[in-house]
């Protein structure tokens, strides 16, 4: 994953996901979780500042509501809408840098 920040961007995921930094350089920062792993790395080209999504993450949480909340604090955002279906209930955050990410309260 790119961003013009990594630094605020991994501090971001460490602090709302629980992840942990695995690898750190001044180019790129690594976290992982339960065996899953993101590298947020310095561009290669300057990104857009609004509107550009280099991903879309589906993540699990314990409470859909705690979750966005700590989104915002952290510099992310929260949009409207809240679905379920039998195994959970979603709704969308992005990120500090506006990437997308689902978060889905499991059942």
């Amino acid at each position: 994953m790119y961003s013009n920040n990594i630094k605020a961007l991994a501090h971001f995921y460490t602090e709302l996901f629980s992840m942990t930094v695995t690898r750190e350089t001044s180019e790129l920062i690594s976290l992982v979780k339960d065996g899953f792993n993101i590298i947020i790395h310095i561009p290669p080209v300057t990104i857009p500042q609004s509107d550009f999504n280099t991903i879309k993450l589906f993540m699990a949480v314990d409470d859909l509501e705690t979750a966005k909340l700590k989104a915002v604090e952290l510099g992310g955002r929260f949009f409207d809408g809240v679905w379920s279906n039998p195994l959970f209930t979603v709704c969308n955050i992005a990120d500090s840098d506006g990437n997308h990410i689902q978060l889905r309260e499991f059942a």
